[in-house]
């Protein structure tokens, strides 16, 4: 199947994007990623095995991460990457929410940035 170009994949799901965020930090197998989005998201996003693995189908879908090999120690972990395709799609992502953040400061919903 042909990769669509990034602009055409954008809006990504959040669990998609955090997805991302997680794999950008490096090489993990599912259940790690399950457990660093509950880390950061559990009150907010609530996972589930099943939606992180269907997700997971999606960017292994669209190219956006790849499957690399099993653990050494257990052959039935599947062990997931970030791939230059998906480090793309997922800047245009930040960029993107970046823009929205900026517009809800101009309208005031958000405070300004005090760095």
């Amino acid at each position: 199947m042909p990769f669509r170009p990034a602009d055409e994949i954008l809006p990504l799901t959040p669990l998609s994007f955090e997805i991302l965020l997680a794999l950008l930090e490096g090489e993990r197998h599912g259940y790690a990623i399950l457990q660093a989005l509950e880390g950061r998201l559990s009150p907010t996003l609530p996972m589930r095995t099943g939606t992180l693995y269907r997700a997971l189908s999606r960017l292994l879908d669209e190219g956006l991460i790849e499957k690399s090999g099993p653990d050494s120690d257990d052959e039935r972990r599947r062990y997931y990457r970030i791939t230059a395709r998906g480090r793309k799609v997922a800047k245009a992502e930040a960029e993107r929410l970046a823009d929205q953040v900026a517009a809800a400061r101009a309208h005031r919903l958000l405070p300004e940035d005090r760095r």
